[in-house]
């Protein structure tokens, strides 16, 4: 019976994540805390989770050549270090995931926070729907490789801390700093970063022995043809409608997590 339910939780996720559009993480990881799950091992085995769902997506954008490659070699240079040096803090700084726990749950509570917050901003952060003050719009061309680096270091560190925002936060921090970036290329680029982000970061997670892997194949089962269905239907569906009620979820759920 546990089985069927991890199956069904996947294709639920799934779902929703093929209907909005937004990563597992921020849907998947409460699920699991709330089937009794202790918080290193519902992280763990997102992050290997969203890894192996999100695999197929990057191949089919480059595939598209919707992906730029130099900026997630940028991004992937932050991030990708600051993933494997918050595992090895973990490792040697900590006795063991009990000491641990309260810096994971208030890290997924930051950081659903956040991705309820870029949710609801999402169209102010669209370049044709914003005015960047000149001198701010400036500072950002002169200085897009470091910011950029900067923020994939604190990308990596959260992600790996909360299984939360490689995509909805990754894909505002490529708004913001790359506003000239083709919507469809924003998608792809943020994908294809997240992939080997939450790989190495899942990988970490492996090494300190905090994944399920019996739970992980049953989410897997269940989701794979749950996002292919989502996202049928999602097309059909406005973003004004589903956005808000995901973002206001997420938000209660970060609350939660962060101060209680």
């Amino acid at each position: 019976m546990e089985i069927l339910l991890y199956i069904l939780t996947g294709a639920l996720v799934g779902f929703a994540v093929g209907l909005t559009g937004v990563g597992g993480g921020s849907l998947m990881t409460p699920l699991l805390l709330l089937f009794g799950f202790p918080p290193n091992i519902a992280i763990g085995t997102d992050l290997l989770y969203a890894s192996l769902t999100k695999a197929s997506g990057v191949f089919i954008h480059h595939r598209q050549q919707t992906i730029n490659w130099r900026v997630v070699a940028v991004l992937g240079a932050g991030s990708l270090p600051a993933a494997g040096l918050t595992i090895l803090v973990l490792h040697y700084f900590f006795s063991g995931s009990q000491t641990y726990s309260h810096v994971l749950t208030s890290s997924l509570g930051t950081m659903l926070m956040l991705t309820a917050l870029v949710l609801l901003a999402r169209k102010w952060l669209v370049p044709s729907k914003r005015q960047t003050e000149p001198r701010l719009q400036s500072f950002y061309q002169r200085h897009t490789k470091l910011l950029t680096c900067m923020m994939g270091i604190l990308l990596g560190t959260f992600v790996t801390l909360s299984s939360v925002g490689a995509g909805a936060i990754g894909t505002a921090i490529l708004l913001v700093l790359y506003p000239t970036l083709a919507s469809n290329r924003i998608v792809g680029t943020d994908l294809a970063h997240a992939v080997p982000l939450t790989l190495v970061a899942g990988l970490g997670h492996v090494f300190l022995g905090n994944v399920d892997f019996h739970l992980l194949f049953s989410l897997l089962i269940g989701s794979l043809p749950a996002i292919y269905v989502g996202t049928r239907i999602g097309s059909r569906l406005p973003d004004q409608v589903m956005h808000p009620v995901l973002a206001s979820t997420l938000l209660a759920l970060g609350v939660k997590y962060a101060f209680f």
